[in-house]
């Protein structure tokens, strides 16, 4: 699997630029992801704030995580637009029927292969060693380009999650 999404990422827009993740229960279909792609582009054109088109990249990371990024140098995004983003992940959600706003699911790559696990269960998977400190996380907690580029993808013992486990 090849995990260097960074290379996806835009040049042009500003290391601070806002981003916001959500991780979807489980991995789109490759024909949903070809649906949402024309989804995405259609709602890229049309995202706007009081009238000035935010200058956006929104795409879709392997199959299961939604990035939205918004470049803030043209202007900064209404809290108008961000409900409007929401709005739009939340119909992706029913129309594919996944789940983009439970923050209790986890991923980690685990045998070469993204795994969600529930937040309740990951202390179990820790003493049973499915996940280590050198397990990779993805924290979607990340705001900003610079953040999501360094950030994202990361060993368990370097997340917030060391701090709440035991993790070797």
């Amino acid at each position: 699997m090849d995990l260097d999404y960074t290379k996806h990422i835009p040049d042009a827009f500003a290391e601070g630029a806002r981003v916001w993740i959500y991780q979807s229960s489980r991995r789109l279909t490759l024909s949903e992801a070809l649906e949402l792609e024309q989804d995405i582009k259609g709602f890229a054109k049309s995202w706007n704030t009081h009238g000035r088109a935010n200058s956006s990249y929104i795409n879709l990371f392997f199959g299961q995580f939604l990035v939205i990024m918004a470049d803030e140098t043209q202007g900064p995004v209404s809290g108008c637009s961000t409900d409007s983003s929401v709005r739009f992940v939340k119909e992706i959600e029913k129309k594919f029927g996944v789940q983009f706003f439970d923050r209790q699911l986890l991923a980690f790559v685990i045998k070469d292969d993204i795994q969600v696990l529930p937040m309740g269960q990951l202390e179990y998977a820790i003493q049973q060693g499915f996940i280590t400190g050198d397990t990779l996380y993805f924290n979607n907690l990340v705001s900003t380009k610079k953040d999501w580029s360094e950030k994202w993808l990361l060993p368990v013992k370097d997340s917030w999650l060391a701090a709440r486990l035991q993790v070797s």
